[in-house]
């Protein structure tokens, strides 16, 4: 057996020993269904507490910088949005209706947002402004980042890093391993084992994110057009095979199919308005 399936195979197995197998939300209508392997040690509730911290002290940083932005039209837009798509979020795991849900907007070029565990929410002011984003187009960026936290992507890749560095820890005496072989099993645990399952929560929140802002009453469709501008803004970016994230082309593609499923819900929730 070569030393990269096995480091391969014991990362998997040790793993597996301290995990639970889970399934963060509802499938809903696009039918995420996916069984997740959370470790048992590592509960919701602590990496959620975790990150709170962490985001109260990136709020805390940008407040004393002064490019902690409260007031204004981009901040009262994403509060709004936010809102609509925060009473969705119980549809697809209830408690999280009782998560402390925060949305802040920082003054900073960056092309990003982020929702953490336990529903805190950053945007960056460049994505709004350098991609001129329609509040639909919000929505489907806003959407997305909180189908990570509800899926638990994060506490996810932190029980999958766990398992890979236990590992590591064991691997070489067990298989004897040498340092340069210990190399290439890092490579085919990173490229074999990581890349994979983060491309595939990338879809998932893809998936989520597109049923939250139709059920929020936004309009699914700009989720395409929103992808359409990040790939004018990304050109040269790295092929999909060595990303974690989907190429825009088969992203865009992922998200036209799912539209039909999602489209009866913004017609309900635009009608209920």
């Amino acid at each position: 057996m070569k030393p990269s399936l096995s480091f391969t195979t014991l990362a998997a197995a040790l793993l597996l020993a301290g995990c639970q197998v889970v399934n963060t939300t509802s499938g809903g209508a696009v039918g995420v269904e996916r069984k997740q392997y959370m470790f048992s040690m590592l509960s919701t509730d602590e990496v959620n507490q975790m990150y709170a911290q962490s985001y109260q002290q990136t709020l805390s940083e940008a407040s004393s910088k002064g490019v902690l932005k409260k007031t204004g039209a981009d901040a009262k837009r994403l509060q709004s949005i936010a809102d609509r798509l925060i009473k969705q979020a119980p549809i697809f795991r209830p408690d999280a209706a009782q998560w402390q849900w925060e949305v802040a907007l920082i003054d900073s070029p960056e092309l990003n947002a982020n929702c953490g565990p336990g529903g805190k929410i950053i945007f960056y002011s460049g994505i709004i402004e350098k991609l001129k984003l329609t509040d639909d187009e919000i929505a489907a960026v806003m959407g997305h980042e909180i189908a990570h936290a509800l899926r638990e992507h994060g506490r996810e890749a932190m029980s999958k890093a766990y398992g890979i560095s236990l590992a590591k820890q064991g691997a070489a005496a067990l298989l004897g391993v040498t340092e340069d072989k210990m190399a290439l099993a890092d490579a085919a645990v990173n490229y074999g084992m990581t890349l994979p399952n983060s491309r595939g929560n990338e879809n998932e929140a893809d998936l989520i994110g597109l049923e939250l802002a139709a059920r929020g009453g936004f309009n699914p469709n700009a989720a395409v057009t929103l992808w359409e501008k990040m790939a004018a803004a990304s050109e040269g970016a790295p092929p999909e095979f060595m990303s974690t994230h989907p190429s825009s082309v088969s992203r865009i593609a992922s998200l036209q199919a799912a539209i039909p499923k999602v489209m009866p819900l913004y017609e309900q929730a635009k009608k209920g308005s």
